[in-house]
């Protein structure tokens, strides 16, 4: 336990530290901007290339854990539409919102900084994997969705203009682009490049944890959502449980593959959650809420899931047991 207590303290203790400046400091909200640029921008689109770029690219292209994943993430995301929809009667925008909290993990900031820590760098290629289908279909999926509610009154050209630009010139999938098209050709970078990469992918972890902690500082929570009663169970139990269950059923991967896929569905709920409630006029305070809250709750159920993992008692195969 103190190995995990060792890995998992520091991480949230980044955040911590963030939200605890943030709340000394009292800086207003247009400070983060620039630090939210280099993290986005700079160090991790340089910590995805580094890693990706060294990587056999045959390990690139595992079709089955890609889809084995989505469909382990989009069965949480019909299931809490379903709920929010039938049983809640709320809009097609706000259960769209709702979907996201409770299948959008923070795999951008928390994911790559916790699994490679946790697995070391094998865990690169699947958290690269794992943050480019994903993002890519959620981009897709929350504007056509807000399309069909009626909450954006946009021709379908260019609706599908603004989606295909949302994926495809996103910092992080340009940067795994080019990864893998370095690591296809065999591309060798020289030495003063490779160092400057280096120190900017050193610095995406501290940098984007400590701006997750301040991201979360200038939201507080004013009130406790009642959809958070189906959300935090979705988001923090369900959506790992389900990503094991289904990557055991299609079965033949790399134990710290299945580790890393998870234990990033285990993470809590995206800043970007956020950034869409507010982008769509929908849900904003709420989703704030959500984020502040699963992120709490995620340093016991993530640090539980880690010390399974570590001690056997999570099998890589659900159904061999090995």
């Amino acid at each position: 336990m103190a190995e995990i207590s060792g890995l998992i303290l520091p991480l949230f203790g980044l955040i911590f530290l963030g939200y605890l400046t943030a709340r000394i400091a009292r800086q207003p909200v247009e400070a983060l901007g620039w630090l939210n640029i280099f993290v986005v921008y700079l160090a991790l689109p340089a910590l995805f290339f580094k890693l990706l770029s060294r990587t056999p690219i045959e390990q690139l292209t595992r079709l089955d854990f890609i889809l084995a994943n989505l469909a382990s993430t989009y069965g949480i995301f019909v299931a809490v539409f379903a709920i929010s929809y039938i049983i809640r009667r709320a809009t097609v925008a706000d259960s769209t919102i709702h979907s996201l909290a409770g299948s959008y993990g923070n795999i951008g900031y928390m994911g790559p900084s916790l699994a490679i820590l946790a697995f070391g760098e094998e865990a690169a290629i699947p958290v690269a994997l794992i943050f480019c289908f994903e993002n890519a279909l959620h981009f897709s999926v929350a504007p056509f969705l807000m399309a069909i509610g009626g909450d954006e009154k946009r021709k379908i050209g260019a609706l599908v203009i603004q989606v295909a630009r949302s994926i495809l010139f996103h910092p992080f999938i340009l940067a795994t682009i080019a990864g893998v098209a370095a690591a296809w050709i065999n591309l060798p970078i020289p030495n003063a490049p490779s160092r400057l990469i280096d120190y900017l992918a050193q610095a995406a972890a501290p940098c984007a944890l400590f701006a997750m902690g301040v991201t979360l500082a200038l939201r507080p929570l004013r009130r406790m959502p009642v959809e958070l009663s189906y959300i935090v169970p979705a988001k923090l139990i369900l959506h790992p449980l389900l990503m094991y269950v289904v990557l055991s059923a299609v079965g033949d991967f790399d134990p710290v593959w299945v580790y890393t896929a998870i234990l990033l569905a285990a993470l809590p709920t995206a800043t970007n959650v956020f950034v869409m409630a507010q982008h769509y006029g929908c849900w904003v305070e709420r989703a704030s809420a959500t984020i502040l809250v699963t992120t709490g709750l995620s340093v016991v159920t993530v640090t539980l899931l880690l010390y399974a993992i570590s001690n056997g008692v999570l099998p890589a195969d659900l159904y061999t047991g090995s």
